[in-house]
């Protein structure tokens, strides 16, 4: 089936562009109404309180390669899908939405539209918002599929609905924008109509912007390094914060890697969110020097990369349960900690996380009660400045930090 071509903004548009092409989509969901049920929420519940609805059928008929359904019901209501299918009206969170272009391709080797895509973000609602509530988020459009090139849009466009909820944030730069906010299933809907598939949000709350309440760890593996190296890091990164008092709450990547994401109190700034990091992924390499590395440039790595960098400002990874940007779909999902040995990425997308959810739940349920203090790792980080370990080396838009390296692949300084 030929992907259908989009009329809003075209890939690496400014977000001025961004705003101008995208308007008309913007202003059919400016209209958002309420529902009658209590409250303003959805009228349907299911198991656990969930919210559920049924379509013309009883369900989404949508299908895969195996010709099996490929996503449950949408728990949004289908107001009205118009005459030509350009569009769909959806019940979501007690406001009406517009999704355009709900049967485009977004996903052709499994099959999966953009209503699929919305019907996942729906049902999963708790769980995603979850992790993304009250937190400034970057929306990564990719207005022509998985297929297409996507574009970074850190500033709501003009003409957005009212209703949605926004947070000011500072760039390293010294610049602001007024970011997303995603605090329910309308606002995810929103998202997916201009062609959000994954969400990247801070990891701070819009009530304290410079100070993170969560530390990110990110693994990334090098060429050639395989997932089960990936586990075997992640395995020692728990190690590491259970004897730092910590708790970290495991994640794939949705690609090749493993998230460790931990919640703090928000007491530092995210320099010393970064230092602490920094501080972990270096002990993490001494413990296994040639599985882990904590080195900038990729010229010196060896194994799995811990991006501690991913802990500075305007820095975002992934949320969980965000569907990635990859051919078969899938999922960041959380695990638990007895999973990370064996777990196969590739059994977590878009078509089998719901049911992972409704049948096991949410591994990360319990992650907003664990906020512990980073006082423990930067006690480790200020004995490793003490023995001659300073500053690594910052991401290259940054200003050039105090106690820094230089910023010369070694490689070049040698050359000189």
């Amino acid at each position: 089936m030929p992907r259908k071509q989009t009329d809003i903004a075209r890939p690496r548009a400014t977000d001025e562009e961004a705003a101008r092409d995208s308007r008309s989509d913007e202003e059919n969901l400016a209209g958002a109404g309420r529902t009658k049920g209590k409250s303003g929420e959805n009228r349907t519940k299911g198991k656990s309180g969930e919210n559920r609805t049924k379509g013309k059928s009883g369900e989404n008929r949508t299908k895969g390669k195996s010709g099996e359904n490929a996503t449950r019901a949408s728990p949004a209501k289908h107001r009205k899908r118009n005459e030509d299918g350009e569009h769909v009206m959806l019940e979501v969170s007690g406001r009406e939405l517009r999704v355009s272009k709900p049967d485009k391709l977004y996903f052709p080797e499994p099959g999966f539209t953009k209503l699929d895509l919305v019907a996942y973000y729906v049902e999963c609602e708790q769980a995603v918002v979850r992790h993304l509530s009250e937190r400034p988020t970057v929306m990564k459009r990719w207005v022509d599929g998985v297929q297409g090139k996507p574009f970074f849009q850190k500033r709501v466009p003009n003409g957005a609905p009212e209703w949605l909820e926004t947070a000011t944030v500072t760039f390293p730069s010294g610049r602001h924008a007024r970011e997303l906010v995603p605090n329910d299933a309308a606002h995810l809907v929103w998202g997916v109509n201009l062609g959000v598939i994954d969400w990247n949000p801070w990891p701070v709350r819009r009530s304290d912007i410079d100070r993170p309440d969560e530390l990110r760890i990110d693994l990334d593996p090098g060429p050639g390094v395989d997932f089960a190296m990936v586990r075997c890091v992640a395995l020692t990164v728990r190690e590491v914060l259970d004897e730092h008092k910590l708790r970290g709450f495991p994640k794939t990547s949705g690609s090749r890697g493993v998230h460790v994401f931990v919640r703090i109190l928000p007491e530092q700034d995210f320099s010393e969110v970064r230092r602490a990091a920094l501080a972990l992924a270096r002990e993490v390499e001494r413990r296994m020097p040639r599985e882990a590395t904590s080195r900038w440039w990729k010229e010196e790595r060896e194994g799995v990369f811990i991006d501690y960098n991913q802990n500075a400002r305007d820095r975002t990874v992934a949320s969980a349960y965000s569907v990635r940007a990859v051919p078969d779909a899938r999922v960041s999902c959380p695990l638990e900690w007895d999973e990370v040995a064996d777990v196969d990425p590739a059994e977590l997308r878009i078509d089998t996380v719901p049911t992972r959810l409704r049948e096991r739940g949410d591994p990360s349920a319990t992650i907003d009660d664990c906020a512990g203090s980073l006082a423990s790792l930067l006690e480790l980080a200020a004995r490793d400045e003490r023995e001659g370990l300073g500053d690594a080396p910052w991401p290259p838009h940054f200003r050039k930090q105090t106690g820094e390296p230089r910023r010369v692949q070694p490689s070049r300084a040698k050359q000189k």
